[in-house]
């Protein structure tokens, strides 16, 4: 390797996948009465990488003066953000990307509302055009892949299977909207009430099932409802895949297969931890679904906030 070739992939490697975009609110729109739509803008927006579908950021909102100090950029901003004392961390949160409009340097994220409980839902409620907040997010200027996507069915899928609560239904509704249809497509959606039920743009083919709890447990109208889409899709496999247990009270349940070529269903979960490990559970050990076709991600834990 010459010395201008050693220099070049040095410059290549200081390219960060992801940097952090200090942006501020230009509007928000209230959805239903658990989603609120906060549309950020910033120049510095015009480098975010547009990558779609269930692309994951993180969020930082400011400190009580307002301020954004322990969010940095480059390698190891997250392992020097976690040694600072707690008073002196930015609250940060994971969100995805409902939409991105680079060109216009705007940022689309739909935040669930839950309360003044947790920093995100109570800065969510009275966000207002002008306030400030950081998105830590793909880097357009990044020549590698940058990461944070997990929606990957293999190109010999025949069916696919989406199904989450209301944290996933931005990262779903985003898949869902970008399907051709020529596949068909099962989307279910549980949702807190029937209020929350949101237009969505998809194409024939894809088929949309809102799951409004109206005071019902997580995943009490989730679970039955997979469990008879799976029934309808498939027939269970003489090979059963092993499947070791997840603590979901000290475990991150997330589990995506790599894009393989196999053919059939592909099915993307996502939401509650101690719901989603029942739906894999089934798909798996019960269904005979192979391990390879099923991505399963807990976004939260009920009663255990996202840790500072």
């Amino acid at each position: 390797m010459t010395a201008v070739s050693e220099q070049t992939v040095e410059r290549v490697e200081e390219i960060p996948a992801y940097r952090a975009f200090h942006v501020r609110v230009l509007r928000t729109l209230r959805l239903s009465p658990s989603f609120v739509r906060v549309t950020f803008g910033g120049e510095e927006l015009s480098g975010f990488a547009d990558n779609g579908f269930d692309q994951r950021i993180k969020l930082a909102l400011p400190l009580p003066d307002g301020g954004f100090a322990s969010v940095s950029d480059g390698a190891g901003w997250y392992q020097r953000w976690r040694a600072l004392p707690v008073e002196l961390r930015n609250p940060i949160r994971t969100y995805t990307v409902r939409a991105v409009r680079p060109r216009q340097r705007e940022l689309d994220i739909d935040f669930v509302l839950h309360g003044d409980a947790s920093p995100a839902s109570r800065w969510a409620t009275y966000a207002a055009p002008g306030h400030r907040a950081v998105v830590i997010g793909p880097n357009a200027a990044c020549p590698g892949p940058t990461g944070g996507q997990e929606w990957a069915p293999p190109a010999g899928a025949t069916r696919l299977l989406l199904a989450g609560d209301e944290t996933a239904v931005p990262a779903i509704a985003t898949i869902a909207e970008s399907l051709s249809g020529d596949v068909r497509a099962t989307v279910l959606l549980e949702v807190p009430r029937s209020a929350d039920v949101l237009p969505l743009d998809v194409r024939p083919g894809v088929e949309v099932t809102w799951l409004p709890r109206e005071g019902a447990r997580h995943g009490e109208l989730l679970v039955p409802a997979v469990r008879d889409a799976v029934g309808e899709m498939t027939v269970r496999g003489d090979v059963v895949d092993p499947l070791e247990d997840v603590d979901v009270d000290t475990e991150i349940l997330w589990e995506v297969p790599p894009v393989s070529g196999r053919d059939g269903l592909y099915a993307w979960l996502a939401g509650e931890a101690g719901v989603v490990k029942l739906l894999r559970r089934h798909l798996v050990q019960e269904a005979g679904i192979d391990r390879s076709s099923v991505a399963f991600m807990g976004y939260w834990r009920l009663g255990r906030a996202e840790s500072d």
